[in-house]
């Protein structure tokens, strides 16, 4: 369908467009600038109605930027308030400019050159670019847009080295139409000035089409240089960007016209004219009608309302759905015995049970079904039950232990809008791609990096001193530990263990400093030894502060526990029960009383595993509804082992536990466990 279109309205179009820009240029003008240590601000008093992210986009500098400049602003704006915004290219103290601001290099990773990002290219029809955020691989990012890890190393030949937070990539777009359940997707990297409404309108699409398409989309995730995902129909169709967009009007020919001026009035050229109109051959004539291809962006009603309305869009919360019978299933191969595998998960079953009963004790209403799936890959099972009533009713699902059970229990709670909760796996990758699901178990590569930064901001003035020994099973780890220590100008020792480590470490010991012994494996030979080894330096002299630092691996070594508090020892790890604790012990008290056995000895204990678990995430539905995931921070539960602090991966994907512990074995006897999730 062609619109007909009146001369007159594209004039005045034009024009209006053209004061438009005359006046934002002169309102540059108007805004007085100060300085303030030594940064330069314009003062920018609030207009009635306007929000953060209008502001943002009026001066081209991030939420974020203007949050940190204004405290009190994240609580909202008044009419009249005062705010100071950091000029444009500025970059003194600590102020980065939004087009460098996700490029500050931080990663653990050893420091090399890497592209900065700048600005991304307009044509996003073949490739896009992707900013590495911390705790990513090549992997992960392979999985996370459909593509291969040698994709991106063909398109980015230095990432074969490794990549840091902050480096661009460049990334194959996605142009196959699956044939998998999800609906199909490509990726559209966010440029300078875009927003929410000028990028639906590239893409011919609603605003809320965008926003369901990245359910983590924000004011402060719609950024410049971040990603986001596009719903496509056509797997090999071409998009301009919005400024380049045409559509076609029909132009009724007027006496005396030529085709040059028609083409001079519409600012295209004659061939443009020519090519859609082919009996122009015969000539122009009086009263012909001509389809004449005009930038859609001056036919368009792009009024600043609508796209006002369009950017609220990033403040708003979808409506909670209370609700008041929670509906829960729980998902998992009971019966697999498979090393022992259907004990845990009867313990874990166990434990849940406590928390379904805290949680009915507490007043909620609470239906479970549970189900058994069958093992491995095999899935009819599975499949069978996805099609009762009950499954398809159920507000939560949990489980799922195998790649296989998981990818056909997320496409279903995608398909059905409905939670879904990962217990155990940590590296389906299913996460990256459906925002309604939410993995317990942290990533390893996440929680070496956070630990990492952790040991940093502890230890810096210690005098480090790693002894390498045993297998080399923490390898990762200690190179990412060691490589943020080199960036950071921090000293540390290497030793190997020998019959003589205690002479050999003394002779690196001082007396001015706290000396951290961190062993470059978690195993528990190398741990003994080290032990014994502190003990003779102690014995010949006192004057030294010794601490140790290890893994979470040793947790489990009931017979060199004792002489952790000799040594003032650190350990992290993702889950920790201390045993100190009257809630661990009322739990395991609790357990017994109505199982008539013991937890078993396994760390993580699968019995705590399910009670944190079903307790969390009761309590997150039960307080904000359905709709929970928009106060997953809000969520505070008095769990035993678990740490939960859930981010998300991207701005489609769902939730990953990114949680951490800091465990202190004091000298004093006492254990002391400190959440470093934030």
């Amino acid at each position: 369908m062609h619109n007909r279109f009146n001369l007159s309205k594209i004039f005045w179009t034009v024009l209006f467009l053209g004061i438009s820009l005359l006046s934002l240029q002169a309102q540059d003008l108007k805004y007085k600038t100060v300085e303030v240590n030594g940064q330069t601000y314009y003062e920018y008093n609030v207009q009635s109605g306007e929000g953060l992210y209008a502001i943002s986009r009026t001066f081209s500098v991030s939420v974020a930027d203007i949050l940190r400049h204004n405290p009190g602003a994240e609580r909202g704006l008044q009419n009249g308030q005062k705010l100071l915004i950091p000029v444009a290219g500025e970059n003194k103290g600590q102020v980065v400019s939004p087009s460098q601001s996700a490029n500050v290099p931080q990663s653990s990773q050893s420091p090399r050159p890497f592209q900065s990002f700048q600005s991304p290219p307009a044509d996003q029809n073949t490739t896009f670019q992707h900013t590495v955020v911390l705790g990513e691989t090549v992997y992960g990012i392979a999985k996370m847009y459909h593509t291969t890890v040698d994709e991106i190393f063909r398109l980015n030949p230095g990432a074969r080295e490794g990549i840091a937070e902050g480096q661009v990539l460049t990334i194959p777009q996605r142009r196959v139409i699956s044939q998998e359940k999800e609906e199909n997707y490509r990726y559209h990297t966010i440029l300078p000035k875009e927003t929410l409404y000028s990028v639906s309108k590239t893409y011919s699409l609603k605003p809320e089409d965008v926003m369901r398409a990245n359910p983590g989309l924000s004011v402060e995730t719609f950024q410049i240089g971040k990603t986001i995902r596009i719903p496509f129909f056509e797997s090999y169709e071409v998009i301009l960007p919005y400024e380049e967009q045409t559509t076609n009007i029909i132009h009724k020919v007027s006496r005396g016209e030529t085709l040059y001026s028609i083409a001079k009035r519409y600012n295209v050229e004659v061939q443009e004219i020519q090519r859609l109109n082919p009996m122009l051959e015969g000539g122009l004539k009086s009263n012909m009608e001509l389809l004449v291809p005009v930038k859609r962006i001056l036919v368009e009603d792009d009024s600043r309302s609508n796209a006002n309305e369009a950017n609220r869009l990033l403040t708003q919360q979808i409506p909670s759905e209370r609700v008041n019978v929670m509906k829960v299933g729980l998902l998992l191969p009971f019966l697999d015995e498979t090393r022992g595998s259907h004990l845990r998960l009867q313990e874990y079953y166990e434990g849940f049970l406590l928390a379904v009963e805290k949680m009915k004790n507490n007043g909620a209403n609470i239906e479970l079904y549970v189900f058994e799936i069958g093992k491995g890959d095999d899935t009819q099972k599975l499949q069978s039950l996805l099609g009762t009533m009950e499954m398809q009713s159920l507000n939560l699902i949990i489980g799922g232990v195998s790649d296989a059970q998981i990818k056909m229990l997320s496409d279903f709670s995608r398909s059905h809008n409905m939670k879904y909760v990962v217990p155990f796996s940590q590296s389906n990758g299913e996460v990256l791609n459906n925002g309604n699901l939410f993995q317990v178990n942290p990533v390893q590569h996440m929680t070496y990096i956070k630990t990492a930064s952790v040991f940093l901001q502890t230890f810096r003035n210690a005098n480090i001193i790693f002894v390498q020994g045993g297998a080399n099973d923490k390898n990762e780890f200690i190179s990412l530990l060691q490589n943020d220590l080199r960036r950071n100008n921090v000293r540390y020792e290497t030793l190997n263990a020998t019959t003589t480590l205690s002479s050999t470490i003394l002779a690196l010991m001082s007396r001015s400093k706290e000396n951290v012994i961190v062993p470059t494996s978690g195993d528990s030979g190398l741990l003994r030894q080290i032990t014994d080894e502190l003990r003779k330096v102690q014995e010949s002299d006192s004057g030294f502060a010794i601490r140790l630092f290890g893994y979470p691996d040793w947790q489990a070594y009931s017979n060199v526990k004792e002489d952790y508090s000799l040594f003032n020892t650190y350990i992290f790890a993702p889950f920790f029960a201390n045993e100190q604790s009257r809630d661990v012990e009322a739990f395991k008290s609790n357990f017994r009383k109505w199982y008539g056995r013991d937890l078993l000895e396994t760390f993580p204990s699968y019995g705590m595993w399910g009670y944190d678990t079903a307790l969390f995430f009761l309590t997150a539905l039960q307080r904000y509804g359905n709709n929970f995931e928009q106060n997953i921070e809000r969520v505070n539960v008095n769990s035993l082992q678990f740490p939960f602090h859930f981010e998300r991966p991207n701005n489609w994907g769902g939730f990953i536990n990114s949680g951490l512990y800091f465990i202190n074995y004091s000298t004093d006897g006492r254990i002391i466990k400190t959440d470093k999730s934030q």
